[in-house]
This record gives structure tokens, sequence and C-alpha cells, in this order.
């Protein structure tokens, strides 16, 4: 199978050395032509209009790698040629938009997946493994821990929720494979961090999901004391036990004992492009499809909605 690659900014060229080095690259699609130099001399084509390469060259998805704000409009375009698309996070900043471009690939039959690369993880996947088979009983709540300092320069106003939040809340339905039903939060800039109109820094919510079960979320990206790592932090707690993760490390804690598990072998540990060409070759739906994910993207509209009313929001999970 062969992709066309759009966008060649830091995550496009992540994208753009895996697909060479796989033989999976059929062209490169960047306005900035400027970017080509990263190319060297690497003989793919080279085009500045996303129109002219669908039209030109013969290859089996679209890899969307562009800013946020353009992802829908290059979903659209592939969808035309009924590409099928691999897209990162977000669908679109636009949750109705979001709605409207997975309802289309549903209804064209067009496989569409994000590429969520948290859950992807080895030992995370280890961590899903071991409560799938009830090492703690039924899980009953959730602690999320989020804290580093990343100030980066963005194209967009910072959302902590749309940058790196929307990872840990894909989590929480990963982990729990439950639905949201209500959350409360609070999202601000908090004192000491950079000045940036409307940006959205830091984040406490309170979510409600299926079952019974609540997860609790702290997280921020100017915080100056210890790190956590980008998955954050967790204490999950069940019904005969818990499980604490902190620093990678995961630990569950039976009867006063506690253990550490240190093997996370007998996991499966394909990345975001392998799991999405596995889909196509067996005809199945990507495990993170955008019908799929913009389950998450309702738990990220909904807490800000939450925030903005200072109220409980009830969540509404899309059905496509």
């Amino acid at each position: 199978m062969k992709a066309i690659l759009v966008g060649l900014g830091s995550a496009g060229f992540s994208w753009y050395k895996r697909l060479r080095d796989q033989g999976l690259l059929a062209a490169v699609v960047e306005v900035d032509l400027a970017m080509k130099e990263k190319m060297l001399d690497d003989p793919f084509p080279f085009y500045t209009s996303l129109e002219e390469a669908l039209q030109n060259e013969q290859a089996d998805f679209l890899v969307n790698v562009t800013s946020p704000m353009r992802h829908t409009a290059v979903n659209h375009a592939a969808f035309d040629h009924k590409l099928a698309v691999l897209c990162e996070k977000p669908i679109s900043f636009d949750y109705e938009e979001s709605i409207e471009i997975v309802a289309r690939a549903a209804k064209e039959k067009i496989p569409f997946m994000i590429a969520e690369n948290y859950r992807r993880m080895p030992y995370i996947r280890k961590m899903k493994q071991l409560l799938d088979e009830g090492v703690i009983g039924r899980i009953s709540s959730m602690d999320i821990q989020f804290y580093r300092y990343h100030h980066v320069q963005r194209r967009y106003t910072v959302s902590i929720l749309d940058d790196i939040g929307v990872h840990h809340l894909d989590m929480i339905r990963y982990f729990t494979g439950r639905e949201g039903k209500s959350v409360q939060s609070k999202l601000y800039n908090p004192i000491g961090a950079w000045k940036e109109e409307g940006a959205l820094i830091n984040a406490y919510a309170l979510f409600e999901l299926e079952d019974g079960i609540t997860a609790t979320y702290n997280a921020s990206i100017s915080a100056r004391g210890t790190e956590t790592p980008w998955s954050g932090n967790w204490r999950i707690e069940g019904t005969e036990g818990a499980m604490e993760v902190v620093d990678k490390e995961i630990r569950l804690i039976r009867d006063g004992n506690v253990e550490v598990i240190d093997d996370i072998s007998g996991v499966d540990e394909t990345d975001t492009l392998a799991e999405f060409l596995a889909s196509l070759r067996e005809g199945r739906e990507a495990e993170t499809s955008g019908r799929d994910y913009l389950k998450t993207q309702a738990l990220v509209h909904y807490t800000k909605l939450a925030n903005a009313s200072g109220r409980t929001m009830s969540i509404e999970v899309p059905t496509i």
C-alpha cells in the first residue's frame, strides 16, 4: 500500500520518515515550499496542491498531519477520491464539524482512523490487560494527574484539553470500556503561566461514567514542579484492590500487599500505523476509528461546555 502524506511540519516529518522507511510513501503535500528541504535528495513527488497530488498519484490512503484547522478540508478532499484516511487528532476543533466528517466516512464506507498513540504504549496496553482480567475487581474510581511545562509555538490558542488532555480522556474510556454521562470542570490560565489571550492552560474535571464509575482529572502545562510522564500518573480504585501507575511503573495493591508489574510482555504493541494498515487488510474498523474517537471528543466538548456554563453538563455520546 502507498500513502500520500499531507503536512511536513515537525509532526509531519516524523510521519514522513516512518512512511519512507517502511516503503509506504507515494508523495508529499505541503503548502510551504521551503519544507521540501527536509526531504534532501529523496525522490518522492512533492506537491503544494493537494488536489493536484490526488489527481496525479496512485495511493491507497492519506495521512493527514496538517494544522487542526485544516483537517476537515483535507479529509473531505481525500473522501472525494474515496481514499482511506489516517488523521492526527483532533478530528476538528469544531465538534459539529467532527460529527459531520465521521458521518460522511461512515455513510460512504471510507476507513477513517485517528492516530491516538497514547493507548498504544506497551505499559498502557498492560494496564488494560490487567484491568480486563479483574486484578482489582470492578473499577470504581480513577484519579489522573498530569503536570508538565509545555510552552511551544502554535498557530492557534492553546487549550490543554485539545493539545494533551484529549489523550488522557481517551485513556479513561479505554481503561473502563465505559462512556461519559456527566462532567463538571474548571479550565483556566493560572497565576504565573505565560500570557496568551484565551489560553486554557490548567484543567480540573470530574466525570461520571456509565455503571457509576467516577474519574477526576487534574492537569497543567505550565507546572514548574516535578513532571509526570506525558501519559500522566494514575490511581485506579477497584472493589478488590487498586492500581497505581507512577512514572510508568505499575503497582497493584491488594490486601495490603504491593506488587510491581515489570513484565509487560504478552500485549499487542503495534503502533497507530500498524493498526491502521491491519484494519485495512482485514476489512475491519480500526481501534481508534473516527466513529469511536468521536466519543472521546464528546468528553472534551462537554468538559468545555461545563466550564463555560459553570454547571454540570450531561454528556450526549453521538451514535453514527
